[in-house]
């Protein structure tokens, strides 16, 4: 590495000083501002710049709305002009900026000449920074809870099937065998109502199973839990769903099984209540990488831009944002009169 000489070291450091997108602050021993590059004189007010140039102690004080420490996100508690024997090499800062309002700076007080009490405030914006860290935040707090509800559905479902549906269903074989026992007609009769009375709550219970969490997406795959939903829905609501499957592999993470699955579920139900339809077609398929969910109808339609939700609670917000948790993209094409087709896309990489 070539040495520079002390003029063109000097040059470098007044073009940094100049250049610099980091605002520079000079302090004095007594916490005047010294000196100030261009980028402190844009963030801060006009008034409280004068006031530094005037000379007036602690002027940043003006501006400045705390920074953060171990108790407080904003506090003046030991701040680091008043305490500069405290390590302040790097921490966060609120100032009051021109026209801007109150914002976050990542800071640095050094001292820079132990003789003089010469120190230096470097404050550079930190807004994007955090507010990326805000949405990784939200996203891992998404993709918890979902998995929290998921892990929870699943214990409820596997409880309904093991043991209140066995239970239910012992209760039925007990109920059975009275009816070859002998009782009279009155009794055999309320007994058969009893029966069926059960047996329509057992159906029930198995549904509710399903919907929850169904054992052949855990057990089996997709394509399966598709098969499974799909002669449900076609039993109960007398519709068609043609379903086509054309996967390179039996099984993908458990995270994308499941969004997909859910849109799926919410896609197909909306479609069963409010297109007015009989007939939907569904396709599952690789293609360029991504796992691809087709869901198409011909029904009314609806208009997208109305903002309400209907269906089973999801709605267009949540089966985006489900998208979204596994790198995802829904495409949602629709008009009134004209059917729907909703298009999810996951990358399987």
């Amino acid at each position: 590495m070539r040495a520079l000489q002390n003029e063109q070291l000097t040059n470098l450091l007044m073009k940094m000083y100049d250049n610099s997108g980091e605002a520079l602050l000079f302090f004095d021993c007594s916490k005047r501002v010294i000196a100030m590059n261009r980028a402190a004189e844009l963030i801060l007010d006009t008034d409280v710049v004068k006031r530094m140039i005037d000379g007036e102690r602690k002027a940043i004080c003006l501006s400045c709305k705390g920074y953060t420490s171990e108790q407080e996100l904003r506090t003046c508690v030991s701040c680091y002009l008043s305490n500069p024997s405290v390590d302040f090499s790097s921490f966060q800062v609120y100032l009051d900026t021109k026209g801007k309002g109150i914002i976050p700076y990542m800071a640095s007080y050094q001292t820079i000449d132990e003789e003089n009490g010469i120190r230096l405030l470097m404050l550079r914006d930190s807004t994007k920074q955090l507010a990326t860290q805000e949405a990784l935040y939200q996203s891992t707090m998404t993709k918890r809870i979902i998995k929290a509800q998921e892990d929870e559905r699943k214990r409820i479902s596997r409880e309904l099937h093991d043991s209140v549906a066995q239970e239910m269903l012992s209760a039925v074989v007990d109920l059975r065998v009275l009816k070859y026992m002998n009782i009279d007609d009155e009794a055999l009769k309320k007994i058969q109502q009893t029966e069926g009375s059960l047996m329509r709550l057992l159906e029930d219970i198995r549904h509710l199973s399903v919907e929850l969490r169904p054992a052949t997406l855990d057990d089996l795959g997709l394509e399966a839990a598709f098969r499974t939903h799909f002669k449900w829905i076609e039993k109960n609501y007398g519709l068609v769903i043609n379903f086509s499957a054309d996967l390179k592999a039996k099984r993908y993470e458990e995270e994308i099984e499941t969004v997909v699955y859910r849109v799926c579920q919410e896609a197909v139900f909306n479609a069963v209540k409010y297109a007015g339809t009989d007939l939907i077609a569904v396709s599952l398929f690789e293609h360029a990488g991504n796992l691809e969910l087709h869901v198409e109808d011909e029904g009314i339609g609806f208009d997208i831009n109305e903002g309400h939700s209907k269906g089973t609670g999801l709605g267009l917000y949540g089966m985006r944002e489900r998208a979204e948790l596994v790198g995802g993209q829904l495409i949602i094409q629709t008009n009134v009169d004209e059917g729907t087709r909703i298009c999810l896309k996951v990358p399987l990489h």
